[in-house]
């Protein structure tokens, strides 16, 4: 594959990936976020692979608007992880505070 058309093909990848990590997250479908976040580190690392590339200008343009969308999705997809992490992080400090409590005062938890 001629290697303006695998930036575009990345690109292009990165885009649907992100979108559908938009779905999955509006959908609160957390368990498949991960696999679709490292199918994206992997297509970044083949972009930074690639390296410079000098692209056309309709080529350039539709890069643009690729990005345009990743970046929006990608927002979405961190407003909507951002709390589920918070309330994770929370839980587990309370976790924390239990053990510790067990272990200072004798009482199981």
């Amino acid at each position: 594959m001629p290697i303006r058309n695998e930036v575009l093909h990345c690109y292009s990848e990165l885009a649907s990936t992100m979108s559908l990590m938009a779905g999955l997250a509006r959908a609160r479908e957390w368990e498949r976020l991960a696999e679709l976040e490292a199918r994206c580190a992997a297509l970044v690392d083949r972009l930074k692979a690639i390296g410079k590339v000098s692209l056309d200008v309709v080529q350039l343009e539709q890069v643009r608007n690729l990005i345009d969308c990743i970046h929006s999705d990608q927002e979405e997809v961190c407003d909507m992880v951002k709390p589920q992490l918070e309330d994770l992080v929370s839980k587990m400090a309370q976790l924390q505070m239990r053990s510790e409590l067990g272990r200072a005062y004798g009482t199981p938890y």
